[in-house]
């Protein structure tokens, strides 16, 4: 049996259900040890996995959940920044509690869970950040201008930050699903999700297993050369 002190740790916000929860869960099944967070108690359990309650915009509280799992854990090989917001409106409809929300969640929080986690990563000079972009940016979207604004500021942060961390050993690299049957798609009309999914080549919705399969492609040890990368799903240029 794996002594839990040689098992890779890593971080998943946004875990509670959809793709933040089918990634905890898969990280799980591969061997790691795994700490979500949401906003709200986590409804489900797993062994190897902890759950607690964050929000990601609030920097005290990022802080204190990073300061727990180097307490508890003592390292952290990989961050998962799922959690994110979406906005699917015309921009002369949009209110400016809306666009702060989504900027605050997506661009903020990925900023914040990522420093707080490259602290600790860097301890061993070793980590994988994977930030959650969006195939809407390259097809920018009308109808959600904020959310498009703010994955595209996602990709440049990370970008960046893949730069900055290199000299430690921390890659930093972005998965764009494309539309995915998740929360954020309910209420958004069928003929406008058909629509969308007739943009992309795979003319099919992104599955949950599509993102965990390039998750797993930037978290390898091997992919230490990987960095600063964006990687769009249903075969949407990256451009």
């Amino acid at each position: 049996m794996t002594d839990p002190a040689d098992r890779a740790v890593a971080l998943v916000t946004g875990a509670r259900t959809g793709i933040g929860r089918h990634l905890a869960e898969h990280l799980i099944q591969r061997g790691y040890l795994v700490v979500g967070c949401s906003r709200e108690r986590a409804d489900w359990d797993a062994e190897g996995f902890t759950h607690v309650r964050a929000d990601v915009t609030d920097e005290t509280q990022v802080g204190a959940l990073v300061r727990e799992i180097r307490k508890k854990h003592g390292r952290l090989d990989a961050v998962i920044n799922n959690a994110g917001a979406a906005s699917m409106n015309h921009v002369l409809l949009t209110e400016t509690n809306t666009v702060r929300r989504v900027m605050d969640t997506n661009v903020l929080g990925t900023f914040l869970v990522s420093r707080e986690g490259a602290k600790l990563m860097r301890r061993r000079r070793y980590g994988r950040i994977v930030n959650l972009g969006s195939a809407v940016v390259p097809l920018r979207l009308a109808g959600e201008a904020v959310y498009v604004a703010s994955k595209a500021a996602v990709v440049s942060l990370t970008q960046v930050m893949a730069r900055e961390l290199a000299e430690f050993g921390i890659t930093v690299n972005v998965v764009g699903p494309g539309p995915t049957a998740t929360g954020m798609l309910r209420g958004v009309p069928k003929d406008k999700i058909d629509r969308v999914v007739g943009l992309l080549p795979a003319k099919r919705l992104t599955t949950y297993e599509d993102v965990a399969n390039v998750v797993d492609f930037f978290l390898r040890p091997e992919s230490g050369a990987i960095t600063g990368q964006v990687i769009y799903l249903g075969g949407v240029p990256n451009s």
